[in-house]
């Protein structure tokens, strides 16, 4: 839910930024990739140092390039299977470099065993969710669902207490505690989302299976 109207927000919002760009030249692939670099960057430089507001100040400025190079592929009138290829392995790309990044603070200078745990599972089961989905419309199946934390979810719950936990360099106390929050969360909401997938390509399955069985038995031999 938060995917589909955040998108549709931010997608009126940028889109006079998008047209910019094209009038320089820029290429939707070019955008794509540079604002990957900005996300890895952000997350592998701050995040392992446990500067957490400025990672994610960084990641922030670049994550929206997820937007604008698809505006500016609409605008084009390029939309293309290679630029939803590029864009959603380099989405793969990014997620894994922001929990990576919590992961190597966790630990190094985190020190917490159980949260580095915690991160990883994050890290493993977002990259799993994207996969059911993906795997599943491969095999021509729809998977009608889109289950309680999606990408979008992951990354504001993640960023916006990471961010908060980060004000704890300018003096609010007791903030730190907000981090492991929302990656907990994420960790629950993750697997939940993945039982839920599961079970409705199970379902789908069963359904085409079925469907298929019955046209093959009705047919004239």
């Amino acid at each position: 839910m938060l995917n589909k109207y955040a998108r549709a927000f931010f997608t009126r919002v940028l889109t006079p930024f998008a047209a910019f760009l094209i009038r320089r030249g820029v290429s939707p692939d070019t955008v794509t990739l540079l604002g990957t670099a900005g996300v890895v960057a952000g997350a592998l430089v701050f995040f392992p140092r446990g500067e957490f507001f400025w990672g994610t100040v960084v990641i922030t400025l670049f994550v929206f390039s997820d937007l604008v190079d698809g505006n500016m592929a609409r605008q084009l009138g390029r939309s293309s299977r290679w630029g939803a290829f590029l864009d959603s392995t380099l989405d793969r790309v990014a997620d894994g470099a922001i929990f990576s990044g919590f992961a190597l603070w966790y630990a190094g200078r985190g020190d917490n065993d159980m949260m580095c745990a915690v991160t990883l599972f994050c890290l493993a089961s977002g990259q799993v969710v994207s996969y059911t989905k993906a795997r599943g419309e491969s095999i021509g199946l729809p998977v009608a669902v889109n289950g309680l934390v999606e990408r979008a979810e992951r990354l504001v719950i993640t960023l916006v207490l990471a961010g908060l936990a980060g004000m704890h360099t300018f003096g609010v106390p007791g903030i730190q505690i907000l981090l492991p929050i929302g990656l907990w969360v994420v960790a629950v909401g993750s697997l939940i989302t993945l039982i839920q997938r599961v079970v409705t390509v199970r379902r789908e399955a069963a359904e085409a299976d079925a469907a298929t069985a019955a046209q093959s038995s009705g047919a004239p031999s």
